[in-house]
């Protein structure tokens, strides 16, 4: 049987996965399933952890060019998203700062690579380590927006929070990051907090979504 205990990158909601399937993810592991039906449960309301998918972030003055050098395409302002053609996913949170979320499909290794072959120079680039310091849950499913609205006073119903918008904001009190990565037929939210806030905010999105049947989830839901 696999152990979290056998990796030394761990998500900080390890401890509460005792009893679900797992799976490896790149160089550590993540949920596979919790029991079986997850499929439909992604579809009406379903709380995902993704804290050991690779993400990274870049900012300063040069981090557009070097990002662009490396071949991603950037949003044109900020507060907005692009998905990219591997299905990684880079949000704009200001004018010099992006925010890059991996992709189930390569487990993160284009944003893994990204980040070892990184060097300090003389350009204005600086690498932002967001895997130790934000944790990542992915809400899907056809109530996200109504558990959120329980959680963040932002209006996150799709007419005023379509596709690819970012907002940075508080729910459940603390700071979130919100990208709005999901389509009309798939509502999909991205939600960003601090990594030692993960168990908290796990637990209150969970509560929320106590009304719609909502449960977690693993990656096999989403693939």
């Amino acid at each position: 049987m696999i152990s979290p205990t056998q990796y030394p990158t761990r998500s900080p909601l390890y401890h509460l996965q005792a009893n679900a399937q797992l799976s490896r993810l790149g160089d550590s592991l993540t949920v596979a399933r919790y029991s079986s039906g997850e499929t439909e449960a992604a579809r009406r309301c379903a709380l995902v952890d993704l804290c050991n998918l690779a993400r990274v972030g870049f900012r300063g003055a040069g981090s557009a060019h070097y990002l662009q050098a490396q071949g991603f395409e950037l949003p044109p302002a900020p507060n907005l998203a692009l998905r990219q053609t591997d299905g990684s996913l880079v949000a704009r949170l200001s004018r010099t700062e992006y925010l890059l979320l991996g992709s189930l499909g390569d487990q993160g290794q284009r944003l893994q690579r990204l980040e070892n072959g990184w060097q300090q120079d003389a350009t204005a680039n600086y690498l932002l380590p967001r895997i130790d310091s934000h944790a990542w849950l992915r809400l899907c499913g056809q109530h996200c927006a109504e558990v959120m609205a329980k959680l963040c006073a932002v209006d996150l119903r799709p007419q005023s929070f379509p596709p690819l918008a970012v907002a940075q904001t508080s729910a459940a009190r603390i700071n979130v990051i919100v990208i709005n990565a999901g389509t009309p037929l798939q509502p999909c939210l991205e939600l960003l907090c601090d990594r030692a806030a993960a168990e908290y905010f796990w637990g209150a999105l969970l509560d929320a979504m106590g009304e719609f049947d909502g449960c977690a989830v693993g990656i096999e839901a989403l693939i």
